[in-house]
């Protein structure tokens, strides 16, 4: 028998719509269901490795994470890696088609809609529920011709929607009645009901116009969900803005917040452990003394290490290094510390070479063909080896003497990344090399942290993701989720 579909679509991008996803892939589960999550269309940054060899979003490999399931390309059929203002790299079922512009792209949606359709089946074949991700919002007049990430989809497979709004941004009642005026009549009727997100106060005082909503739309408000002070979870796409504050923090640690910058979720562990004060340093900003600089991935690694100059980086970084301080890069932030980064057929922009930050002896070219893959391995940067695991997305090929001392032995026998003579300076292709509380603690500790207290970020991760469902079954109507996706016989109370 085909699932059944339920979509969530906002009002907004940020609206809350990965995390209720998550929340209510997880909630399901938890009862037996078996539920997978789909996203049709994706822009991001931050994306993961498949277990067919493909990437996808990292929200979509969270949500599998919730629905128990390893990461699979059909969860994410089509996504987005903006790699300039006007331009992205178009990956469709995990693996990269073409580099085009947004007219351009505009006109390839009618081949994108064919690859999301096909995954959409084969979920639907699969699956007892597919909870589905919009992108953006679904009011977005300019952007409805060949739609494929919201109303163009929910109409093309027939799936009842629910809509989110973020009531901490101001403005919620005008959010949901005016994404709804905009609508055409038959995808206002797909609109089942609404999720207020992010509530702070006393609920008592809301109410009125949680009432006032409901007789002007003819929809019922489904629930009001909290704002959840310090949840764990990876983000889509968009940098952290607030840095928590930590008295007990011993290490410093700063991050330039690179235009392209991506899979910036690797610093996550960094960020939870509470003896670092990780913070990102953007544009204009003075860069703290600190005793780490995080080189993170980019999508345009030339372009971006032109940014780092422009802003001061080259002089900042010698000057930590003179005195004494320790540098990691991660991908692209690894390949800006050698001395020439080629991009001769122009996979990431203008074809070129770039002077390197000149850190480490390797030169790097840029080739069309991505390198994709999970790895697991050992790190050795003090007395001891660690294990260690991660994944690697990247388009550029290394080669120099400093390959000889590198930190990383992978499973299949391979090395990777490179260590300077003097041990202030690593680099790695691999993503997550935090994430495993070993290789973070091995690490914390080579950067001057000598005693850290353990973290788990993957646990981190997970509790969080239970802390969501549990939010499902406090605050929102769950009779009417059972109803709505006719599971009342799986789900049981």
């Amino acid at each position: 028998m085909s699932a059944r579909v339920l979509m969530v679509q906002g009002c907004t991008s940020d609206a809350g719509k990965s995390t209720l996803v998550t929340a209510l892939c997880r909630w399901l589960r938890r009862q037996g269901v078996r539920v997978a999550p789909f996203k049709p269309q994706n822009m991001a940054l931050n994306s993961a490795v498949t277990v067919d060899g493909g990437e996808i979003g990292r929200a979509q490999a969270v949500q599998a994470q919730a629905c128990g399931l390893a990461a699979h390309t059909d969860f994410n059929p089509v996504l987005l890696k903006p790699d300039s203002d006007m331009g992205a790299q178009v990956i469709v079922h995990g693996q990269a088609v073409a580099r085009l512009d947004a007219t351009a792209y505009h006109d390839y949606k009618r081949v994108a809609r064919e690859a999301v359709l096909a995954s959409h089946a084969r979920l639907c074949e699969a699956y007892e529920v597919v909870v589905v991700e919009g992108a953006g919002s679904p009011a977005e007049i300019n952007l409805r011709a060949n739609d494929i990430a919201n109303m163009g989809y929910a109409e093309a497979v027939d799936c009842p929607v629910i809509l989110i709004a973020d009531i901490d941004r101001g403005g919620v009642f005008a959010h949901l009645v005016g994404t709804l005026a905009l609508l055409s009549d038959s995808e206002r009727r797909r609109v089942h009901g609404f999720v207020i997100n992010r509530f702070r106060g006393d609920l008592s005082l809301l109410e009125p116009g949680l009432a006032w909503l409901e007789r002007e739309t003819g929809k019922p408000v489904l629930g009001v969900l909290p704002y959840l002070q310090g949840l764990h979870l990876e983000a889509e796409d968009a940098l952290p803005t607030i840095a928590a504050v930590k008295p007990e923090a011993r290490l410093r640690v700063a991050v330039p917040a690179l235009p392209r910058i991506s899979n910036h979720t690797d610093l996550d562990a960094l960020r939870a452990h509470p003896q670092v004060d990780c913070r990102f340093i953007g544009p204009g900003q003075t860069p703290p003394a600190c005793d780490l600089i995080v080189l993170p991935g980019s999508k345009s690694t030339r372009a971006d290490l032109a940014w780092l100059r422009a802003q001061g980086w080259d002089d900042v970084l010698a000057r930590h290094l003179r005195y004494g301080g320790k540098v990691i890069g991660i991908c692209g932030g690894f390949q800006m510390l050698g001395r020439t980064i080629a991009d001769p057929e122009g996979v990431e922009g203008t074809p070129g070479t770039s002077a390197g930050l000149g850190w480490l002896d390797i030169e790097t070219t840029l080739a069309a063909g991505k390198q994709l893959r999970n790895v697991r391995g050992t790190l050795a940067v003090g007395d001891h080896e660690v294990p260690v695991n991660g994944y690697e997305i990247h388009c550029g090929v290394s080669r120099g003497d400093a390959l000889a001392s590198a930190p990383l032995l992978l499973e299949d026998g391979r090395t990777d990344g490179a260590r300077s003579p003097d041990n202030q300076i690593l680099g790695t292709y691999v993503h997550g090399v935090f994430d495993s509380p070993p290789a973070l603690a091995a690490l914390l500790h080579w950067a001057g942290l000598a005693q850290a207290v353990p973290v788990d970020v993957q646990a981190l991760r997970e509790a969080a993701i239970d802390r969501l469902a549990d939010t499902i079954e406090t605050h929102l109507d769950t009779g009417a989720l059972r109803r709505l996706l006719a599971v009342e016989d799986a789900c049981k109370a």
